[in-house]
């Protein structure tokens, strides 16, 4: 007892608050404690790799002094045996924020946007924040830490998670006592992520590839202003610059954003940490690719309440399969040598992260991995070995203490030391009291069952006729407190039991009773406690659906290959001189074509007997806007020539399948109709199963969406108070004439600095004027959103006045009106079959608009601007035929070779030609017909799509459905937690959509 009562003096002692050495001491007597702590006959893990069995770990002053077998112990020193513990290094988390307070919307809505900053003296945009320092807001969460403390983590790194660069953060030891030791340092971290910041209605950024656009622009404009070239102090690009050296972090939340993250990174020679979001082992190749490291939060998706077979049926396959696919992300990472960190963010309760880290070591995960991934590895992410992370000398005393492995189910965690304090999880000197007691209480006496874990008991009284009592029963520090409630819950005679256990095999205490009556209690223990065998099989993980490429419903098993295939007999539109060749043979190799003719033969080739059927080159879409993350327009500024469509591919988007179900192989994704200068294009080859870079077409022309009419004066936009310059027609025609003006001046004082040998100070690099400059220079092409004559008369004035031409309008739909003006001008035109009247300013727009241009000679090209449509053009070119009497040769090159020339790229696609791209297309009829169906539909040699691997894919997923189905029905059987199907919205981008 004694002994007891010493070591409790010693460790209030030992944890004792000091301010810092130079603060005022007000008490009587100096009490500055210089002893040291040692821990013997431990086994203890230096690091994950290093392990002393029967170990010394001896501290003082919150550093870690010496580590081994064969320790000299002072004679100042408190002396702790763990024989039968383990001590490990207390875990780190460096992505939270600990101690922040989550910043509030002050925008004041979004119907009323901000175009220009209020700051005086920081960047232009207010999403930029690189002088904001958690450390200055930062207070100490005690509940919190202590929640994490029982997880077993001493170190957190913090910061306030807003904006697109948020600013530094801080590392903070959970050190609840010494509240002067908490912050280890105060800038450690730089943030960014891509979000926008709730402090700002400023409508810029409003979508993610206007966040890469400004992530760029703040990085050139970081280089240009440390070189001295600006005339004004900026504090952003000040405290950017200053926080070059600092760690930096990029929160992506989602793989492909790490793909763009690391994107950025590369273009500019960084080196970011990338915190990730547990997707990650979609795309391993690409994110081993990246070699950066990561940052990965294990937030496992509950099952979903699958036993309503009407409500399931909304769920998506990808949904269903990502909660069976999760828990093996830290494996594939690690088989990958991904080096990587964990942290606890996006968890809905602390408590979770352990049962989750479990899963994950169930389901493949190394447990030393799973150690360095807590302790070693975020330390030196951090630059912080010598201090975190491990417990080699100097140090901080950063440990917990075990009973046993700590990845064990079973393990209990005692106490987490931080800094050389304490913290108590568990009570490593419980008495195990478990055993079956005779109770007596007076003249009452009770048959008392305590079983349970010696660190948590249970408790089970009868009466002598075996009637069970209810009662509430805890032990803390050796302390019993039980209280035997009545039978009748109405009334309120509770009898309260307390006591010290001295001795388990007789406890006894003071009992009160409900009248106030104080009595003696004693429980003599008849029968040791003896563990229940676990007789049931140990759970095995649920068999894992395998990833395919992309991994959602349609993917592939593996990535697809180019093949050499013979057609043989087929009819063969070339869209060339040839003409359409009937029972004629076409021979793909090496991803081109190879050879048009009869009775070709190829030793090495696949055979197709296409007898019946017909062959034509991949139909082109000209304006498509599927396959786009988080927004298709940029609509925070009137001009937005910096961001690119590039940027944001969605190699997942299922309307990619789709597409190639109907012939489609390419496509140019535009950019919205929000701004008269919109963003660049992108141009892709529908690779199904390829990462997004992989998908953009190589050497692509340049191109950029511009608009005209009701969307780029904000007429339909439902904003209170539009502000937004232009708000009329002909306020569109000047921001044109500025722009450009503003774009040739740019390009002038950039031609002027290099020619002079570079001296004086260099012009900025301004990427929206650049990209105007390149229209001016002839080396980018406008592809305009168009309906009105009268505009598209004057956007094509306007093009003349400097000196270049308009390439394409697209919709068109009053082009008939002007055909003879736009032939003058060289354009060429984009328009719809035959959609009219579905607002006010396409009131004139008539079926034969494509023939009448298209007879004036003009390039004419029918695109989508649809996902639905998009599948269908080979439908909507045969409303050429119909509404204008257009030959069917010609009425086909509407969708397949015109877009071509108008997109620059008919040298290498758009007909059947040797040499050319093996983009090809097998129909089962003419395909002008709506009875046609695609039956191949192959791009540089390789089949996207089979009609009969897609009829075998269909059943996979009915049947993996069903397997997944009874996965989750057996989750709920269990008593796990679920989640409640809920329908998924999938948000079809048009030109007026607007990110929200």
């Amino acid at each position: 007892m004694k002994k007891v009562l010493l070591l409790l003096f010693l460790s209030v002692f030992l944890t004792k608050t000091y301010a810092q050495d130079y603060f005022p001491i007000n008490e009587s007597v100096q009490n500055k404690n210089k002893n040291y702590t040692v821990f013997t006959n431990a086994t203890i893990y230096v690091t994950p790799t290093q392990k002393i069995e029967k170990g010394t770990l001896l501290i003082q002053d919150g550093k870690v002094v010496a580590v081994g077998n064969n320790i000299a112990i002072p004679k100042n020193s408190i002396a702790i045996d763990l024989a039968g513990k383990t001590i490990y290094p207390s875990f780190i988390d460096i992505y939270t924020s600990f101690g922040i307070q989550k910043p509030k919307n002050n925008s004041g809505g979004a119907r009323d946007p901000l175009y220009d900053t209020k700051r005086v003296g920081y960047y232009w945009n207010e999403s930029i924040r690189p002088e904001v320092n958690s450390y200055e807001t930062f207070k100490y969460d005690q509940p919190k830490a202590e929640e994490l403390l029982k997880a077993g983590f001493g170190v957190v790194g913090t910061h306030i998670p807003d904006g697109v660069a948020q600013g530094t953060g801080i590392l903070v030891a959970l050190n609840n006592t010494e509240n002067s030791k908490q912050i280890i340092g105060n800038k450690v971290t730089n943030h960014f992520a891509f979000t926008r910041s709730v402090l700002t209605n400023q409508a810029y950024p409003s979508s993610l590839m206007g966040m890469m656009a400004l992530l760029r622009q703040m990085y050139l404009d970081l280089d240009w202003y440390k070189k001295g070239n600006s005339e004004t102090k900026d504090l952003s690009l000040e405290a950017l610059a200053n926080n070059e050296k600092l760690v930096q972090i990029f929160a992506t939340e989602d793989k492909l954003n790490s793909l763009r993250a690391a994107k950025i990174a590369k273009e500019f020679g960084l080196n970011y940490v990338l915190k990730g979001s547990g997707n990650e082992f979609e795309r391993i190749d690409e994110i081993k690719n990246t070699n950066a490291k990561f940052i990965i939060p294990i937030s496992f998706p509950e099952a979903y309440d699958v036993s309503n077979p009407y409500l399931s049926n909304q769920i998506e396959l990808t949904d269903m399969r990502f909660w069976n696919q999760a828990p093996t992300n830290l494996k594939v990472l690690s088989d990958n040598g991904v080096v990587f960190a964990l942290t606890t963010d996006k968890l809905k309760k602390t408590e979770d992260f352990k049962p989750n880290l479990l899963k994950a070591i169930k389901y493949g995960f190394d447990k030393t991995k799973a150690l360095e991934a807590l302790t070693t590895i975020p330390a030196a992410i951090l630059g912080k070995s010598n201090e975190v992370g491990s417990l080699k000398t100097g140090s901080y005393a950063n440990f917990v203490i075990t009973s046993g492995e700590i990845f064990d189910e079973k393990t209990v965690l005692y106490e987490n030391w931080v800094q050389g304090t304490k913290y108590v999880v568990n009570d490593i000197n419980a008495k195990d009291i478990r055993g079956n007691y005779d109770l007596t209480v007076g003249k009452e006496t009770y048959k008392w069952k305590i079983d349970g874990t010696a660190e948590a008991p249970k408790s089970e009284i009868t009466t002598a006729d075996t009637k069970k009592v209810n009662n509430t029963f805890a032990v803390s520090k050796n302390c019993i407190s039980l209280l035997i409630k009545p039978s009748d819950s109405i009334k309120s005679n509770f009898t309260r039991l307390t006591g010290f256990i001295e001795k388990p095999e007789n406890l006894s205490g003071k009992a009160v009773l409900s009248n106030g009556e104080e009595l003696i209690w004693t429980a003599l223990k008849t029968s040791a406690f003896v563990a229940v065998k676990d007789s049931s099989k140990v759970e095995k993980p649920n068999p894992i659906i395998p990833t395919t490429y992309p991994n959602v419903a349609f993917g592939d098993s593996k990535k697809l290959t180019a093949q050499t295939i013979l057609f043989k007999n087929a009819t063969v539109w070339t869209n060339e001189k040839e003409g359409i060749l009937t029972e004629s043979d076409v021979l793909i190799k090496n991803g081109k074509i190879s050879a048009i003719g009869k009775n070709l033969s190829d030793a090495s080739a696949i055979v197709v007997d296409a007898k019946g059927k017909h062959i034509t080159s991949g139909i082109i879409d000209e304006h498509s806007h599927i396959a786009i993350s988080r927004g298709v327009n940029e609509s925070g500024h009137n001009s937005t020539a910096e961001v690119t469509i590039q940027d944001v591919v969605n190699s997942e988007d299922i309307n990619i399948y789709r597409d190639l179900a109907g012939g489609v192989t390419i496509s140019q994704l535009l950019h919205g109709s929000a701004n008269p200068i919109g963003g660049r294009s992108a141009i892709v080859k529908w690779k199904w199963g390829s990462a997004p870079e992989e998908m953009l077409y190589k050497n692509q022309p340049k191109f950029i969406k511009f608009a005209l009419g009701e969307n780029v004066k904000q007429a339909n936009w439902g904003i209170d108070n539009p502000t937004r310059f232009p708000q009329t027609r002909m306020g569109v025609e000047q921001v044109f004439t500025d722009y450009f003006q503003r774009a040739k001046e740019y390009d002038e004082s950039w031609k002027k600095f290099n020619s002079g040998s570079k001296k004086g100070k260099a012009p900025r690099v301004d990427l929206e004027l650049q990209t105007l400059a390149e229209i001016i220079n002839k080396e980018r092409f406008i592809t305009c959103h168009s309906y009105v004559e009268s505009e598209i008369l004057m956007l094509m004035n306007v093009t003349e006045k400097f000196n270049f031409r308009v390439n394409t309008f697209t919709h068109i739909l009053e082009g008939y009106k002007v055909a003879d003006k736009m032939k003058e001008h060289g354009v060429g035109a984009s328009t719809f079959s035959d959609w009219w009247a579905y607002k006010f300013e396409v009131n004139d727009a008539i079926p034969f608009n494509g023939p009448i241009m298209h007879n004036e000679g003009l390039v004419v090209a029918y695109n989508s601007d649809d996902a639905e449509m998009s599948r269908r053009l080979n439908q909507e070119a045969a409303k050429a035929v119909k509404y204008g009497n257009i030959s069917e040769e010609d009425a086909w090159k509407f969708v397949t070779l015109n877009p071509a020339k108008l997109l620059h790229i008919d040298d290498k696609v758009g007909s059947l030609k040797i040499g050319k791209d093996a983009d090809v297309v097998l129909w089962s009829d003419n395909p002008l017909s709506i009875y046609a169906k695609v039956e191949k539909t192959i791009i540089e040699g390789v089949t996207y799509f089979d009609i009969e691997k897609d009829a075998e894919k269909q059943s996979s997923i009915t049947k993996e459905r069903s397997l997944l189905i009874g996965q989750m029905l057996q989750e709920k059987n269990k008593g796990m937690s679920t989640q409640q199907p809920a329908k998924k919205e999938k948000k079809e981008y048009h030109c007026d959509t607007l990110e929200q």
